[in-house]
């Protein structure tokens, strides 16, 4: 049975990282609120409970390496960095001016960001490269990579998944951020890929279903242990697009938009009360 203080400790950072997301965000000026705020708790179960990491080595050879592949929502990413110690707080509300350390897409000269990512789908292929050189290397590394469910329309995707359980990498975890929304609109709507569970183990991968917003449930996919066979394992978490801030919810608008200082004050809120 879970111990109750880690998921009131893991509430309360995932507050934080969602005020981090918030002051990167600030008061006009557009950015990627919905898929950051729904992925929030992901990230927040990755850095504060289960990765292996240290912002005083960035670069230690046995990390856990976590690549967000859909690099639009790495403010969520940022977020967690800065409360964990890799950089200032301060470089939050800088985020995405020009020479700013923190831009709009994860670039790996910002401490504890493992890779390029924005071009959709490269992230996964990229986290392959790092599985695979575990293996090779018989270094003990997990590697945790975070994909949007619009980001699986990518073919690279699907390229990167048969490699995957061709060299049976059971050190990979794909986390599939389910919140079902588009830029544009419903997935469903636009290129509806079916089910993806179903998808994934014909593919030949080991895949969970979950509450992306419900820790127990976060955790315990993260440390369910590695099947007898050697398979790459699919975490898809269904999660909402804007999750903690009423208007973005489930808002498409807020794929990518802006907040009005009244705004601002009203979605602090709701994190705070969240």
């Amino acid at each position: 049975m879970l111990n109750s203080n880690i998921i009131d400790y893991l509430d309360s950072k995932s507050k934080e990282v969602r005020l981090g997301i918030l002051d990167t965000i600030g008061i006009d000026k557009r950015g990627h609120i919905g898929g950051s705020l729904s992925v929030a708790d992901i990230i927040t179960a990755l850095y504060f409970y289960k990765a292996n990491h240290d912002p005083k080595n960035p670069k230690k050879p046995d990390r856990d390496r976590i690549i967000m592949s859909k690099g639009h929502s790495v403010l969520a990413q940022y977020a967690a960095l800065a409360i964990s110690g890799y950089f200032s707080k301060s470089e939050l509300k800088k985020a995405k001016e020009l020479g700013a350390l923190l831009q709009g897409h994860p670039e790996i000269r910002t401490p504890g960001i493992e890779a390029n990512t924005g071009s959709l789908g490269q992230g996964l292929s990229i986290g392959v490269g790092f599985a695979l050189a575990g293996k090779i290397k018989n270094l003990k590394y997990k590697v945790y990579v975070i994909t949007g469910d619009g980001e699986l329309a990518e073919g690279q995707i699907w390229e990167a998944v048969t490699t995957a359980t061709f060299y049976k990498l059971d050190n990979l975890t794909i986390i599939v951020d389910h919140n079902k929304l588009q830029a544009i609109g419903p997935i469903k709507e636009r290129y509806d890929l079916g089910n993806l569970k179903e998808k994934f183990k014909a593919f030949g991968c080991e895949v969970l279903e979950i509450n992306g917003h419900d820790f127990k449930e976060i955790i315990q996919a993260l440390d369910f242990p590695n099947s007898i066979y050697a398979k790459p394992r699919v975490i898809i978490a269904d999660t909402i697009k804007g999750k903690g801030i009423k208007i973005a919810e489930n808002n498409a608008q807020f794929h990518c938009n802006s907040l009005n200082k009244e705004e601002y004050e009203v979605a602090k809120k709701d994190i705070l009360s969240y």
